[in-house]
C-alpha cells in the first residue's frame, strides 16, 4: 500500500522502504525513497487522529509555521505521506552535547529560546482554527484532565504500588482541576510539546511534528511539557532562564487577556505537576504494562522533577492527600530502582517485604534476582516486648544476632548473592534485586535486608538501594493513607 501511495505521489518507483522508530506511539513510520524523491509514511488505524494531524498541518503551513507538509493520503485514511525532516531531533542534539561534556551551552540555550518563540506563534494563532477537527476533543477541559489523572492513578500509582485512598485522592483531583481551570484556556495547546517532537535541520532551523493531540487550552501546559521533560533533564537555572524568556515574550498576549506575569507563573507550577503526572502515567503504561525498558528509565528523572517542584513551589489550593501521594512517590523505590546500563555501575536493590502482601515487583524491568524466605528463622514478633520494634531497632538486632541460625542463613545467602554480583559487574549488567520476606515484613526480613545491604556495600564498588516495603507503607499510612 505504501509503495503504491509513494508511486502515485512521486511518479517513480519506490526503491527503498525503511521502518523508523515511533517511541511511545502506536503509529508506524517508514522512510520511503525513489530515485529522486523521498518522504516519511505514517500508518495509523485511528482515522480521526490522522484527520486531526492533516488538518492541523495544512492550517499551520497556511500561517507560515514550520511543520511537515502532508503530500498524499490513502483512500481509507489510514496512511499518509509527509515531508521527510531527517533523523535529528532537538533531544538528540542536546544528548550529544551532554555526551561531549558541553551540557546546556549557549548554542543549545539559544535553540530552546527559539523553540519558545515558535511556541508563542503556535499558541496565539487567533481566529481561523476550527477546533472541531481536534482529537480526541476540541478543548483541554475538565474531562481531558480527568483522563490524564486517571492515567496517572491506574497506570502509575497502582502498578508502582504507591498506596492511596481512592476517595481522598479523587476529592483532591477535583480541587486541583478547579484550580487549573481558573486559568485562561483560550490558547492553542500543542499537548506533547517536547524535544523529541522538534526536528533540527543542518542549518539549525527547527520543524515541529506530532501535534495531532493539539486542542484549545492553557498556555502554561506546553511550556511545562518542554522545560520539565524528564529525559531532557534541563538544569534548574536554565529552566528559570527559559521560563523568564517565554514570559517576557508572551507578556503582551497575557496582558491582553488580563493575566499578569505573576499570576501566570503561580499557576504554571500547577500545570507542571499535571504534566509530570501525565508523563508518569505514560511511563507506567509503556514500562510496567508493556514492559518497554526505555520508559522505565525515565521514571527516576520524572520523580526528580516532581521532588524539585513539590519542595520548591507551593500552590494556593489545599491538596493534602495528593501532596501525600507525591511525597510517597518521592520516597518510594521507584526513585532509585533504575539505572542506565551505560553508566558502568551496577545497582543492587535490597528489599524487605511481607509474604502476606505478595512478592516485590522488579521495577527495573529486568526480572530475576533472589527472594529469600526468612520465615524459618526465630521470630522476635512472637514476644510482646519486641512487637513495637522493627529489625532496625537495637533490641531486635540483639535478639537475632544471638541466634546461630540467622548468621548461617545470611552466610548462605551471601555466597549466592556475591557470586551473582561478581558476574553481573564483570558482564556490565545494570541491576540485581534481592528480597527478604517474612510474615509481617517487620522483624526478620528487615534485619536480614539491612545486614545484606551492609555486606554488599563493604565488598563491592556498586550502588545499593535499600527499601523496607512494608515499613514504608506504614510510614505513608501515618501521612493519611489507607492501606
Amino acid at each position: 500500500m505504501l509503495k503504491s501511495l509513494f508511486e502515485s505521489w512521486a511518479n517513480e518507483p519506490c526503491t527503498e522502504q525503511m521502518a523508523l522508530s515511533a517511541n511511545g506511539s502506536n503509529r508506524r513510520y517508514f522512510r520511503l525513497r525513489g530515485s529522486s524523491r523521498q518522504c516519511v509514511a505514517a500508518i495509523n488505524d485511528d482515522v480521526r487522529e490522522n484527520q486531526a494531524f492533516i488538518y492541523l498541518s495544512q492550517f499551520f503551513i497556511s500561517r507560515q509555521l514550520p511543520v511537515p507538509e502532508v503530500f498524499m493520503v490513502s483512500h481509507d485514511g489510514t496512511a499518509y505521506l509527509q515531508q521527510d525532516l531527517g533523523d535529528t531531533t532537538l533531544y538528540d542534539f542536546a544528548y550529544d552535547k551532554k555526551r561531549q561534556g558541553l551540557g546546556f551551552d549557549a548554542e543549545l540555550v539559544q535553540l530552546y529560546k527559539q523553540v519558545l518563540n515558535d511556541l508563542i506563534r503556535f499558541q496565539t494563532l487567533g481566529e481561523g482554527l476550527d477546533y472541531k477537527f481536534c482529537y480526541p476533543r476540541g478543548n483541554f477541559d475538565r474531562q481531558s484532565m480527568q483522563w490524564d489523572l486517571n492515567y496517572f492513578k491506574y497506570y502509575f500509582l497502582k502498578l508502582a504500588h504507591i498506596p492511596f485512598d481512592e476517595q481522598l485522592l479523587e476529592d483532591d483531583f477535583q480541587n486541583f482541576m478547579d484550580y487549573l481551570l481558573q486559568e485562561d484556556c483560550s490558547y492553542f495547546m500543542y499537548r506533547d510539546f517536547q524535544s523529541r517532537n522538534i526536528m533540527l535541520q543542518p542549518d539549525r532551523s527547527l520543524f515541529y511534528i506530532d501535534f495531532q493531540g493539539g486542542r484549545r487550552g492553557a498556555a502554561q501546559y506546553d511550556v511545562a511539557s518542554l522545560i520539565y521533560s524528564a529525559k531532557s533533564d534541563i538544569p534548574e537555572p536554565i529552566r528559570q532562564e527559559l521560563l523568564s524568556h517565554y514570559v517576557s515574550n508572551m507578556a503582551p498576549h497575557l496582558q491582553a487577556h488580563g493575566v499578569s506575569e505573576a499570576d501566570f507563573r503561580t499557576r504554571f507550577y500547577g500545570y507542571v505537576l499535571l504534566r509530570i503526572m501525565q508523563a508518569m502515567g505514560a511511563y507506567g503504561y509503556r514500562g510496567y504494562y508493556e514492559r518497554k525498558d526505555y520508559f522505565l528509565k525515565s521514571i527516576p528523572l520524572a520523580v526528580a522533577n516532581l521532588r524539585r517542584v513539590v519542595e520548591s513551589h507551593s500552590l494556593p489550593v489545599s491538596l493534602p492527600h495528593l501532596f501525600s501521594v507525591w511525597r510517597a512517590i518521592i520516597d518510594s523505590p521507584v526513585a532509585s530502582a533504575y539505572t542506565d546500563s551505560t553508566s558502568g555501575r551496577l545497582m543492587v536493590t535490597v528489599n524487605s517485604f511481607s509474604y502476606k502482601q505478595g512478592l516485590p515487583q522488579d521495577l527495573s524491568g529486568n526480572g530475576g534476582g533472589y527472594v529469600f524466605d526468612c520465615r524459618a528463622l526465630p521470630n522476635p514478633g512472637r514476644y510482646p516486648e519486641y512487637r513495637c520494634y522493627t529489625g532496625r531497632d537495637l533490641p531486635v538486632r540483639q535478639f537475632l544476632q544471638q541466634e546461630p541460625a540467622v548468621l548461617q542463613f545470611l552466610d548462605h545467602a551471601q555466597r549466592l548473592v556475591f557470586q551473582s554480583i561478581d558476574k553481573y559487574m564483570e558482564r556490565q549488567f545494570s541491576h540485581l534485586m534481592i528480597s527478604f520476606g517474612c510474615t509481617g515484613g517487620q522483624h526478620r526480613s528487615v534485619y536480614c535486608a539491612e545486614q545484606m545491604a551492609e555486606r554488599i556495600r563493604k565488598a563491592f564498588d556498586c550502588d545499593v538501594s535499600l527499601h523496607h516495603i512494608e515499613q514504608e507503607k506504614i510510614k505513608n499510612s501515618e501521612r493519611g493513607f489507607c492501606n
